[in-house]
């Protein structure tokens, strides 16, 4: 047990516990809500078998207490956590979706076994790029993903959660990036062969500054 948090991997690239985005904040929150829930329920299991074991081998049965513990404590209380998770993830998730408004959108097409993204350029004309995103630091925007072939997924750990690609239809997903940086994204749904190596960047980049080389940047990835 000691050892636990040595392995849990909460850092890196790839964590969901080291969110750089609001979206990515909820959802952390809302990890660790469950992890006490599922532990405090935990804790109740282990005490409700401890009581058990230790009535049985006093051979001494309490009808009326052992009611209180089943109905009062195993069903009440539990009922209790479960309906506080419930309500807090239904909230968390209903920020979180994407509202008809001006926010910037981007789009992400996936297909086996790429990314190809399309974003405003230089004087907002739209650029094309292969598997880099960019997108300005501290603002919102929308994510419309689409899909050539098979059902893929659409995952940045750290700015948010995952959204699928599905053929023939549009999903759309907001996100914020809270500062400059480069964040790793990845496809989250089995799709074939090439599953694995299906990765790619999103390029937060500082909107007060000079935009990037959209060019320099897709050569680079070829």
């Amino acid at each position: 047990m000691l050892a636990v948090p040595l392995l849990a991997a909460c850092e890196g690239p790839l964590s969901t516990l080291t969110p750089a985005g609001p979206a990515a904040v909820e959802i952390a929150r809302l990890w660790w809500a469950m992890l006490i829930g599922s532990g405090l329920i935990t804790l109740l299991v282990m005490a409700m078998l401890w009581r058990a074991l230790r009535r049985q081998s006093q051979g001494r049965p309490r009808l009326a207490a052992e009611r209180r513990w089943i109905f009062g404590w195993g069903l009440g209380f539990s009922l209790a956590v479960l309906t506080v998770l419930l309500g807090f993830g239904i909230w968390i998730g209903e920020r979180m979706i994407a509202r008809d408004d001006d926010t910037p959108l981007v789009e992400a097409h996936a297909g086996q076994w790429a990314w190809e993204f399309v974003q405003p350029g230089p004087g907002g004309q739209p650029v094309t790029t292969q598997g880099v995103l960019y997108v300005p630091a501290g603002r919102p925007f929308d994510v419309a993903i689409t899909s050539s072939d098979v059902i893929h997924s659409f995952w940045v750990p750290r700015l948010g959660g995952k959204m699928d690609a599905i053929p023939g239809h549009r999903n759309v997903h907001r996100l914020m990036a809270a500062a400059p940086g480069t964040y790793e994204g990845l496809c989250a749904e089995f799709c074939g062969l090439g599953h694995s190596f299906m990765n790619f960047e999103v390029v937060a980049y500082d909107p007060a500054g000079p935009l990037p080389d959209f060019a320099d940047a897709e050569e680079g990835r070829e």
